[in-house]
């Protein structure tokens, strides 16, 4: 291995992260990840060794984006094993070595974990189009705001309202007036809900956006600033020094540009 390669690999390792790394290297934070990048491939084609990688998040994140993102790594000889969960308890479980890369909206605290952004998704405010003509359409509801929406059914993935609750807090500076209709943990499951006419739901776009392509659902706004959220690639501090770890993580944030 060229020995220029060996060093920022162990100061990667030392460092516990590209832009760390850089600074001590005297070198730009992409160059680093570049060498970096081509250590690892090397190391995962030439090893016969399955690697495995354990692997946290949203279960809808990593199944429609992350999972399909890290597939041509199993040709190299990467393995995956999942969790789900919320937050706290995955960033918990990588902490405790657990797992070894978790995506998380929630940036982590303290010298234990290092967190790099990832993507931001862009939350929209949806509902069968029956319920859009039951409303008046979107000029009454920009006019009227939050008020408008209390007579249709919520849709949510849990009691206190996380995605709804922050739409209304952004959109239009209040808090929802009603509980959930319908509670459903997973976000596919929601907008199944949403699809069938049960009701409204926030959802990130990527996750509704064929089903608002061909009708299914409509957005019932289009605000000028549409709420964001923040996904967050968490590890172990140090542990991007080793070689399937890194790889993964460089291949999650290279894709994630195109998101």
């Amino acid at each position: 291995m060229d020995l220029a390669l060996l060093r920022t690999f162990v100061t990667v390792h030392r460092a516990g992260s590209f832009t760390r790394a850089a600074a001590l290297l005297g070198l730009s934070q992409p160059a680093v990840t570049s060498q970096l990048t081509e250590i690892t491939e090397a190391g995962l084609d030439r090893d016969s060794v399955t690697r495995t990688l354990h692997f946290a998040g949203p279960p809808e994140f990593l199944a429609e984006r992350a999972l399909p993102a890290l597939t041509p790594l199993i040709a190299q000889g990467l393995s995956i094993r999942t969790a789900f969960g919320p937050a706290e308890e995955l960033l918990s479980g990588l902490a405790a070595g657990h797992h070894d890369l978790t995506v998380t909206t929630t940036r982590p605290r303290g010298g234990l974990l290092t967190a790099t952004p990832l993507c931001d998704e862009e939350h929209v405010l949806i509902a069968a189009p029956h319920w859009a003509a039951e409303l008046g359409g979107t000029a009454v509801l920009q006019a009227g705001g939050a008020r408008v929406l209390d007579t249709v059914p919520l849709v949510e993935v849990h009691e206190s309202l996380p995605l709804i609750a922050r739409y209304w807090s952004a959109v239009f500076d209040a808090k929802p007036a009603a509980c959930a209709a319908v509670i459903a943990a997973d976000l596919r499951a929601v907008l199944s809900c949403v699809t069938a006419g049960a009701g409204l739901a926030v959802l990130p776009r990527y996750l509704c956006a064929d089903a608002l392509d061909n009708g299914q659902v409509v957005a019932l706004l289009d605000p000028p600033v549409p709420p964001l959220r923040t996904y967050f690639l968490a590890v172990r501090t140090g542990t991007l020094g080793l070689p399937h770890i890194a790889r993964a993580h460089e291949w999650l944030l290279r894709t994630a540009v195109d998101w």
